[in-house]
Order: C-alpha cells, then sequence, then structure tokens
C-alpha cells in the first residue's frame, strides 16, 4: 500500500464516524439478524463450552469455527500457523478490518453445574491427562466472532471494504499470534488498516462493555531460576552453601525492584509462583528452582525488572559466598512472553462513541487497566503499525454482580473451575457492539 493511500485511510480511521447509528432503521436490522440468528448461536456456544481443547490442539474447534465462516460466505483458510483460521470476505472498495477471536480452552476441571459443562478429560503436550474447561470465555468470543460474521455478511449493502477473521490458537500460551504472523498474515492475506477483538469480563454485568485507552493488558513473562548451593547433612550446615536460604533471601529482596527500583507511577509484578527444593527433613540439596511470572507495561520497565533480577541473584550468591561456577542459572523462557496489548486512543476513542450510540452512555464503562496478559497485542507490533483496539464485554448475571457489590465475596474469576457466562446478553451484545464498530470503520462513504 502506497504512503497516500496509508494517509488517506488513516484520515478516514480517526475521523469522527458518520452519523448513520441515528437511523433506528440499521439498528432494527442488526437487532433483528442477532435475534433470529441466537438460537442456533446457542446451540454452538453450547458445543463449543461442552467440547474444548487445550492450546496447539485446537484441531475439531478450528474446524467448526472454517465450517462457520464458509456457511457465512467467507473465503477460508485452515490450519494457517498451527490451528489458525483465517476468513476473508471482499466488499468493494475501502479499508480492511480484522477481528479475531481466541480457540484454545484451559487445563481446569469445570464445576459449574451447568448441564452443558464439559467433561473433556485429554492428554496435555506433556503427556499428563487433565480436565478441559473454556475457563476463560472464548466459547463466548467465537460464539460473538460468528454471530458477527453472518450479521455483516448480511448487511453488505450498508459497508464496504474488506473483512478478515482470524480464528487465533494458542492464546494461552502466548504463541498463536505470533505463530500465524510468522506463517505470513500479513503478506499473504489482505494488511489490516486496524484490528479489534473483544474479551469477556468476569467483573462487569452483562449488556455491558468496558474501554480503557492505551495499554490495557500487560507484557508478561515467564522466568526459570535454578538456586545452586554445596549440599549436605542438615545437621552440619557450616559445611555446606544453603540454597534454601539463599533463595530465599533472594526472593524477598526481589520484591525490592518494585519498591525500590521502580517509579511509583510504572506499574509492575514480580510473582515467585512455584519453589522446589529439597528430599527429605535432614538434607540440605544441591539446588533449588523458583518459577517466576512478571508484569509490565512498557517495555523500558520490563527490561529493568529483567536485568534487576538478574543482578539481586548474581550479588546474593556473591553475599553467600558462592564460587563463580555456581551463581544462580536464570533462563527467560522467550516462548512465553506476551507483550503489552496497547489499544490505540483515537481508534478506542472511535469505537467507544459508536458502542454508545449503539448501547447507550449507561452501558459503556471506562475500565481499568490490568495485569493479565493477551497475545492479541501481536497484531499491532509488526512493522505495519496496526491500530489495535481490545475492548471488554460483560459476563456476569447483573444481579450477582449487585450482590457481589454489596457483600464483599468476590465472583468466580476468569481461570476459575467455577466461572460461567451468562450466554445470551452476552454474546447479544457482543455480536452488537463488534458489529457496530465493524459498520462504522467500514462505513460507506
Amino acid at each position: 500500500m502506497n504512503a497516500p493511500t496509508r494517509i488517506f485511510l488513516a484520515a478516514l480511521l480517526f475521523a469522527p464516524g458518520p452519523l448513520l447509528f441515528a437511523a433506528d432503521g440499521l439498528h432494527g436490522l442488526v437487532a433483528a439478524k442477532v435475534a433470529a440468528e441466537y438460537p442456533s448461536l446457542e446451540r454452538l456456544y453450547q458445543d463449543l463450552h461442552a467440547h474444548p481443547e487445550l492450546s496447539l490442539m485446537e484441531e475439531k474447534t478450528s474446524a467448526k469455527i472454517a465450517h462457520e465462516l464458509r456457511q457465512a460466505g467467507f473465503e477460508v483458510t485452515e490450519k494457517f500457523g498451527g490451528y489458525g483460521v483465517v476468513g476473508v470476505l471482499k466488499n468493494g472498495p475501502g479499508p480492511t478490518l480484522l477481528i479475531r477471536t481466541d480457540l484454545d480452552g484451559l487445563p481446569v476441571t469445570e464445576e459449574t453445574g451447568l448441564a452443558y459443562a464439559s467433561q473433556t478429560r485429554t492428554s496435555d503436550l506433556s503427556g499428563q491427562t487433565v480436565g478441559v474447561m473454556q475457563a476463560c470465555g472464548h466459547d463466548i468470543h467465537m460464539t460473538v466472532f460468528t454471530g458477527t460474521a453472518r450479521t455483516l455478511a448480511a448487511l453488505k449493502d450498508h459497508w464496504s471494504g474488506t473483512l478478515v477473521l482470524v480464528g487465533q490458537p494458542a492464546e494461552e500460551l502466548g504463541v498463536g499470534a505470533r505463530a500465524m504472523l510468522t506463517a505470513g498474515l500479513y503478506r499473504k492475506f489482505p494488511q489490516p488498516d486496524f484490528a479489534i477483538a473483544v474479551h469477556d469480563s468476569a467483573t462487569l454485568p452483562a449488556g455491558t462493555v468496558g474501554t480503557v485507552e492505551g495499554y490495557i493488558m500487560a507484557n508478561v513473562d515467564s522466568m526459570d531460576i535454578t538456586v545452586h548451593g554445596v549440599g549436605g547433612h542438615g545437621a552440619y550446615p557450616h559445611t555446606t552453601k544453603d540454597p534454601i536460604v539463599l533463595a530465599a533471601r533472594i526472593i524477598g529482596a526481589l520484591q525490592t525492584i518494585i519498591s525500590r527500583e521502580t517509579r511509583p507511577i510504572d506499574p509492575a509484578v514480580i510473582t515467585v509462583g512455584s519453589i522446589h527444593g529439597g528430599t527429605k527433613h535432614n538434607i540440605i540439596p544441591n539446588e533449588v528452582k523458583l518459577q517466576l511470572t512478571l508484569r509490565s507495561y512498557s517495555d523500558a520497565v520490563r527490561r529493568h525488572t529483567i536485568e534487576a533480577i538478574k543482578r539481586i541473584c548474581r550479588g546474593e550468591a556473591i553475599a553467600a559466598g558462592l564460587p563463580e561456577n555456581l551463581m544462580p542459572t536464570i533462563t527467560l523462557v522467550g516462548a512465553q512472553f506476551t507483550p503489552a496489548t496497547y489499544n490505540d486512543p483515537q481508534l478506542t476513542r472511535r469505537i467507544r462513541g459508536t458502542l454508545t450510540t449503539w448501547l447507550g452512555a449507561e452501558q459503556v464503562r471506562t475500565i481499568e487497566a490490568e495485569m493479565g496478559g493477551e497475545d492479541f497485542s501481536e497484531f499491532g507490533r509488526t512493522a505495519e503499525k496496526v491500530p489495535l483496539c481490545l475492548f471488554r464485554i460483560g459476563a456476569v448475571a447483573p444481579e450477582k454482580v449487585a450482590e457481589s457489590e454489596r457483600t464483599g465475596v468476590a465472583l468466580p474469576s476468569l481461570h476459575s473451575s467455577k466461572f460461567a457466562p451468562v450466554p445470551e446478553p452476552t454474546i447479544k451484545t457482543g455480536i452488537t457492539a463488534v458489529t457496530a464498530a465493524a459498520l462504522d470503520l467500514l462505513a460507506k462513504k
């Protein structure tokens, strides 16, 4: 795409949306289509919920989504970058909009008691038998995605441009988007001028949506640390270099990276999620293994946190008297890095305005950024610098939200074995919201 074209599209994107949404006719067409499609979409949702598949194993799930896109009239490519699905619908001149859904479930045994609860058990990539559940709401996302595809295909007279609908695998591992981009998503299919996605919320009431400008999700890093020592008898500690004591010192010192080395207005988290060392009461081991998750927004804070961890681990080992060959071994698990998701402020403001027009101001919330991760971010971090907007859709019965606020008892969170979205208002709101955003961004001029 040449420079003048991109400048024109940038002006088109960031111009105020047309007032075509003021016409009740289009609202009515969308509402009627969503209502007509909902019974079959509910069946799809229950099927997706009951039959989840783990990351990198989404064979049947991706086939279902590919079938739905073909039925809606999209040109479909399957098994792209793993079990990725790409559907393209060209509808005259205009910009290209990418809409993404994720496909994978989680290794969680469901405890919701729903009639369509998952009973799935399978072997994960390590060979361990685990329960599988759509505990993050990706089944909601896929159903909204499918309903949006059907609705926009039926309303081709009301928009112009190109839709690229992406079913992305392995979001929970943070590798699926990268795999699809590496496979040539932006080279082999129309390059998007903007990309949008939704994520359900375990705290917002169903029927509402939430937006935030700028960072909405964090950088996610995984780090493995092996603390070495010199083992021996627990009764003779003076003859050893105790890695358990050293690991404890390191864990305490790591927290000073946040409290004393990071600006208080720069969010960051260091959590030691796993510590393993030793075999018996009276044996000092040779090593202790730690597993950390690191969260941040800015690349600068991320880099500083990683380097500070390396410095503190080495410094504490030197203070403990360990020789050079027994310095802690630190491994940043690069394959599991998920960059922070940044919502383009202008695009997000435009979409928020559209959502307010369609849903009403009381249904559109301003939400806070989170320290969770989302590899939708990858779609905006290529050389093309595609503007992104990820917004949230409420998935909890309003009365349960009110009860939680009144009692202080937390609702089941995403990734909980008890997380159970309210399907109908969540799905209908999601389809309406994504369709409205697409109709605005691809509006005929």
